[in-house]
């Protein structure tokens, strides 16, 4: 396929985060913005309750959840649940890309806990779902944004359990569906499925983690962001629109503005319909193209929002390591620079391939003119691997 495609997609923002803006996103819809006013004056804390409110609303939480904005983006969010909840009896933390790595690397390096079992499986697979002990605290992302893998579903969590449930679910929320009964605690961000801006996090609470912060005060020291009790009272206010510290007033605004496109569309059905659709786009040319396979090894495992892939033509998987690693970069490179996919290798500690951004703000249409672009990069860089031998 030496010769390009006639067609580009209009928008070539494929990144797996910050992911692109819904579509038909201008700045002008941040006009309403509370610029330059304290972030606990009325105007800004009706903003801010405003923003809990649909965003419970959209997710359809449980009354009795609480639902909070958080500094530090998702990693924020679930740092801030680790430190003031992990201690009070065993950990499972289940562990297959990434950043699920990085919650044992933090349980066990910096936390110290020493009664902790690291469930875990490389990239492509799950973990064995059955060894989960619901007597501990269990800790797990919903979906591996690095790796393409998702849990298929929440069946596998006991309805039952004695330890908490504490899961990083920042590339599924607003498009997988999610059981919030099983879940004591869930975090996300706002630059994923929303395509908002970076450095907010959100934190949801079920009425038995809310149970633990009254009753449990860890041994360790906190930082100041990641207090949600003082003297040993439950700061509510954080769920009620008055966050720890000042966030963007901006950043809010944009919030605001993504959550009123869901709304417009159809809410949280159309939102996972779209991811779907997206992905489905993506599942058609991969079953018909001999050159790439999905990273996840499971089609019930695989992530609608963030898609892996990985390079299986003969030809590469014969070249030298450092070779093979760098091909799938040299066709990311490739569309990078025709302003066809921007950002869509692989993440940075990941197996070498591609990666694919398919959430709710990604139009159908980009992806699929996308895919023979896919193709035209896969044949240029083989032509390069030939004239360099």
């Amino acid at each position: 396929m030496s010769a390009k495609p006639p067609r580009r997609p209009e928008n070539p923002r494929f990144s797996s985060g910050p992911c692109t803006k819904h579509p038909g996103w201008s700045v002008e819809y941040l006009q309403g913005a509370s610029l330059g006013r304290n972030h606990r004056s009325d105007v800004a804390h009706a903003k801010f309750q405003l923003a809990l409110e649909k965003s419970r609303e959209l997710l359809r939480l449980p009354d009795d959840y609480l639902i909070g904005m958080v500094p530090a983006s998702d990693t924020g969010a679930m740092e801030m649940a680790l430190w003031s909840l992990l201690g009070p009896r065993g950990v499972d933390v289940l562990a297959w890309e990434a950043f699920s790595a990085d919650w044992v690397t933090d349980i066990v390096e910096q936390l110290k806990l020493t009664n902790v079992r690291a469930v875990v499986a490389p990239y492509g697979e799950l973990p064995d779902l059955n060894q989960v002990d619901f007597k501990r605290d269990v800790v797990f992302a919903w979906n591996g944004t690095t790796s393409g893998v998702r849990v298929p579903n929440a069946d596998w969590i006991s309805a039952d359990r004695e330890g908490l449930t504490i899961c990083d679910a920042t590339s599924a929320v607003f498009a997988q569906e999610i059981d919030w009964s099983k879940l004591d605690v869930a975090t996300y961000s706002w630059q994923k499925a929303l395509g908002g801006e970076a450095a907010h996090g959100m934190l949801i609470l079920s009425p038995r983690a809310v149970q633990r912060l009254k009753t449990y005060t860890p041994p360790w020291p906190l930082p100041k962001i990641f207090r949600l009790t003082h003297d040993g009272v439950f700061l509510k206010e954080i769920f009620e629109g008055s966050p720890i510290n000042t966030p963007s007033l901006l950043c809010l605004e944009d919030y605001l503005d993504a959550l009123s496109w869901v709304e417009s569309i159809g809410g949280l059905d159309a939102m996972i319909a779209r991811a779907d659709a997206n992905a489905a786009v993506v599942d058609y040319w991969v079953e018909r193209t001999e050159w790439v396979e999905y990273l996840a090894a499971d089609p019930a495992t695989r992530s609608n929002t963030s898609v892996c892939l990985k390079v299986v033509d003969p030809d590469v998987l014969s070249l030298p390591s450092e070779a093979r690693a760098a091909f799938p970069r040299a066709i990311a490179s490739l569309l990078d620079a025709e302003d066809v996919a921007k950002d869509i290798a692989s993440y940075r500690t990941a197996p070498p391939g591609l990666r694919l951004w398919t959430g709710g703000t990604v139009e159908q249409s980009d992806l699929e003119l996308l895919m023979p672009w896919l193709d035209w990069g896969f044949e240029q860089a083989k032509q390069a691997i030939a004239r360099a031998a």
